[in-house]
This record gives structure tokens, C-alpha cells and sequence, in this order.
């Protein structure tokens, strides 16, 4: 796999939108797949400090 320029590699032939947007999904897919459960883990972590502090208020 050797391209004469730049350009070409980005064309990579004619199936230059094809390939790019393959991988523009896959690191999408990839990054959903890292945030979704950090954000979880973060609402889940402040619904049981508030919990906590409800439950220590009364």
C-alpha cells in the first residue's frame, strides 16, 4: 500500500468517503463506548452522596 501523495491517501482510490467514514463511525462507537459509563458512574455517585446526606439529615 503505497500512495504518490497525500492526496491519494486521503482518496484512497475512489473509496476515499467509504473507508473515512468507516472509521469515523468506529472512533465514534469507540468513544460512546468509554463516556456512557463514566457518566453513569458519575450520576450514580452523586445520587448516593445525596441520598446520604437526605438520610443523615434526618
Amino acid at each position: 500500500m503505497s500512495f504518490d501523495s497525500f492526496a491519494d491517501f486521503i482518496a484512497m482510490g475512489t473509496h476515499g468517503p467509504y473507508v473515512w467514514s468507516a472509521y469515523g463511525i468506529s472512533l465514534a462507537v469507540l468513544v460512546i463506548n468509554v463516556a456512557l459509563p463514566v457518566m453513569a458512574r458519575r450520576r450514580y455517585l452523586q445520587d448516593e452522596a445525596r441520598r446520604l446526606r437526605r438520610e443523615e439529615s434526618k
